[in-house]
């Protein structure tokens, strides 16, 4: 959202549901057509009222309406960042939002969150379809999980948002439930679908209800900032991150704009807290140098001091790579 609006997107408001339907003022950045959506926004983890997790009720209701406020501007490319989330419901809340209707089997329209779905026994797309038409969705995300399974979103989030081992079995059978009932519907079933298990589920729900597809978030956010224009003529390019390690090298930021960079022929110079990574590593990842604040900060630096000391260490290390690459 900060890297949008630094780019040129303005900043648009919106009153919606929070994960536990409390109302609370959420962010999305406009640009000609094109609307950035953070899921965090208004389903996130730090909206939890006191802090206190709803693993089981929490919905992504807000997020559908803060779709629903881009469409109401005319953008007809929306950009979903996804990940912080509280709720584990595979996106039905966001469905509901944008037209949506659930019911158990006694016709009433199902309680919010993730445990609910277990009690499903009808969906209607209503206007949803009517909404979507001629809206490209892109999910700006990393992550590969599945819906379902070890690796689904219960069993490796649900943890993170308060979920027993008792939740994480009521979720799953119950987001199961939810992907049968949408598979049918829909004639496709992606619960398998690599990236279904991110932001408890959105990843499905976006997918398999709203034609969503998946970049990988890194390209996706250079393609927002016009990177590939803004790299040309430049001499250096720097990035970097707390830590330089081997998760770096699975598609995080620095590998990506490394990436990116060295294909338009400028020198990449990595700076991070930490560099794990040697120097046969970080060459093979595109870049020409790496500085860590921790070795600049000396051999007798006590614990913590890179990051105390960091804004003078960041000015070291510019000094650095500027007498030893740019002369």
């Amino acid at each position: 959202m900060l890297a949008a609006l630094a780019a040129g997107y303005r900043r648009e408001e919106a009153t919606v549901s929070g994960p536990t339907g409390e109302p609370v003022r959420a962010l999305l950045a406009v640009k000609d057509r094109t609307a950035v959506v953070e899921a965090a926004q208004a389903s996130g983890l730090t909206l939890l009222p006191g802090g206190i997790p709803a693993a089981l009720t929490a919905s992504s209701y807000g997020t559908g309406q803060l779709i629903a406020r881009a469409l109401e501007l005319g953008c007809t490319r929306i950009v979903l960042g996804l990940g912080g989330v509280a709720c584990t419901d595979g996106g039905a809340g966001m469905a509901q939002a944008l037209g949506a209707s659930l019911w158990d089997a006694e016709g009433v329209a199902l309680a919010p969150g993730g445990a609910a779905l277990a009690q499903l026994n009808g969906l209607d797309l209503g206007t949803l379809p009517k909404a979507l038409a001629g809206v490209e969705v892109v999910i700006a995300g990393d992550v590969d999980n599945p819906l379902l399974g070890e690796r689904g979103a219960p069993a490796v989030y649900g943890p993170q948002k308060g979920a027993s081992p008792a939740d994480v079995a009521e979720l799953d059978a119950a987001l199961a439930h939810w992907a049968d009932a949408v598979g049918a519907l829909t004639g496709a079933d992606l619960r398998q679908t690599p990236g279904a298990g991110a932001a408890g589920g959105l990843g499905f729900g976006a997918m398999a209800l709203l034609g969503a597809r998946m970049r990988p978030g890194i390209g996706l956010l250079l393609d927002l900032l016009g990177f590939d224009q803004a790299v040309r003529g430049a001499r250096l390019v720097v990035t970097g991150e707390g830590c330089l390690d081997v998760q770096t090298l699975h598609g995080k930021a620095p590998a990506g704009v490394a990436a990116a960079a060295t294909g338009a022929g400028v020198p990449v110079v990595a700076v991070a807290g930490l560099l794990e990574l040697d120097e046969a590593q970080w060459r093979a990842a595109g870049f020409t140098a790496a500085y860590a604040l921790a070795e600049l900060a000396g051999p007798d630096a006590a614990p913590g001091d890179s990051i105390a000391r960091a804004p003078e260490l960041a000015e070291l290390a510019g000094e650095r790579l500027a007498a030893d690459l740019l002369g």
